[in-house]
């Protein structure tokens, strides 16, 4: 039996290096955000039918910080953090066979279009979850 292990692949608003189409969505016109938009339907959809797919969300730029501070006190917060380095845009999970598998599907999420149409060649980060290492039972 041959478990498939699963990966995150991070998109950054920033923090990664710069995308070659390195323009900030905030400055795309509609045509150019319902693009982008449908190639990433379109990627999710073909790795479901393909039985790749987990999960993938976007995620607001902004947030807060936020940890225990001691019993029967309220919980610290520091925010927003919108300053951080490692600001994260969203998030894919797949289900695959190889780790080459994971580089591969991560380097076509990289092409989604961007300003004037053209791919973004945007850097994503790729870690397999923890616990996820492929196993093989003989």
């Amino acid at each position: 039996m041959h478990r498939m292990p699963k990966y995150l692949l991070l998109k950054h608003y920033r923090g990664a290096p710069a995308a070659v189409n390195d323009v900030p969505m905030d400055q795309w016109t509609p045509d150019e955000v319902s693009a982008h938009i449908s190639y990433m339907n379109d990627f999710a959809a073909r790795l479901q039918a393909s039985g790749e797919f987990v999960d993938h969300r976007a995620l607001a730029p902004t947030g807060t910080f936020v940890r225990y501070d001691g019993e029967g006190r309220p919980p610290v917060t520091d925010g927003p953090f919108a300053e951080t380095k490692d600001l994260i845009a969203g998030w894919t999970v797949i289900d695959v066979d190889s780790r080459e598998r994971a580089l591969e599907l991560a380097a076509e999420l990289s092409a989604a279009p961007g300003a004037g149409g053209k791919p973004i060649h945007e850097w994503l980060e790729v870690r397999p979850l923890y616990g996820e290492q492929p196993i093989i039972v003989e």
